[in-house]
């Protein structure tokens, strides 16, 4: 899945492409999208799950602007995906799992989301 721009909307879509990292789906496909499309009116959020999909996405979400989280080790089943997106530095705060909803809506309520960009 990715989104994309479209008469100045964004619209999400699911494509068929070779596996990324050896997923498909692979959260960084939908996370370069995020990325090109929606810069920093964009919060990335990656949970526990095995292996690195997603990191490199989330650090180009971050480099773009988004505000980055991931879920902290003590409440992850699998600490591999926030990981290693935490040991490349694309994670803004790293935070246990029940505080993460606060924290997006704390964000999502300082930014302009129907902005156009």
């Amino acid at each position: 899945m990715e989104v994309v721009r479209r008469s100045g909307e964004i619209f999400t879509r699911l494509v068929e492409r070779e596996p990324v990292n050896g997923h498909r789906p692979s959260v960084d496909v939908l996370f370069d999208s995020v990325a090109k499309f929606c810069g920093n009116h964009a919060v990335g959020i990656i949970l526990t799950g095995m292996g690195n999909d997603g990191a490199q996405g989330l650090l180009r979400m971050r480099r773009a602007g988004a505000y980055t989280i991931g879920q902290d080790e003590s409440t992850c089943v699998v600490y591999g995906m926030p990981k290693a997106a935490y040991d490349i530095g694309a994670i803004d705060l790293q935070i246990p799992l029940k505080e993460i909803t606060d924290s997006i809506f704390n964000k999502i309520s300082k930014l302009n989301i129907y902005e156009k960009t």
